[in-house]
């Protein structure tokens, strides 16, 4: 009996130390395992920490870009408005201005023998006029008496005096 006690004694000791030794090789694996979940809890800290930053960013962005398009918006609507008063203002231009346009007498040919205006010959009977204005040749039926200050030719004359035509 006592070697049979001595014998259950030995294997009680022996799986008493074996037990020993898988607690320590669980605790082991448990601090082990507590270390990556303080490892894991850190880096979430930090993605959510990162998360969060985004978002700010994100929204901050949002605001300045919204803050941005109201002012491309409104900078728009003001040329459109500019836009419109500046063709008010070159219509009103043109209407002041339509009766203006009339074309400048064309500039004397150099030939002294014709009329600048219907081309005629200058001969015995159909005397040559200077225009006053354009200095142009022209004959007596394409010029206008002015009184003293001599003749004028047509287009000269009505461009002068347009309620004459």
């Amino acid at each position: 009996l006592p070697q049979r006690l001595a014998a259950v004694a030995a294997a009680a000791r022996e799986e008493a130390r074996q037990s020993q030794q898988q607690l320590q090789a669980q605790q082991q694996e448990v601090a082990r395992l507590q270390e990556q979940l303080g490892r894991a809890r850190q880096d979430g800290e930090r993605w959510a920490s990162a998360l969060q930053r985004a978002q700010r960013e994100a929204l901050e962005r949002e605001a300045t870009r919204g803050t941005e398009h109201a002012r491309q918006q409104e900078l728009i609507r003001d040329m459109k408005g500019r836009l419109l008063e500046l063709l008010r203002d070159k219509d009103a231009l043109w209407q002041k201005t339509e009766g203006i346009d009339t074309p400048m007498p064309s500039p004397p040919t150099r030939d002294a023998g014709l009329c600048v205006r219907c081309h005629k010959d200058f001969r015995l009977l159909s005397r040559r006029y200077n225009c006053r204005l354009c200095q142009g040749k022209v004959c007596h039926a394409c010029s206008v008496d002015v009184g003293k200050q001599g003749r004028c030719c047509l287009l000269c004359y009505q461009q002068r005096h347009p309620q004459a035509t």
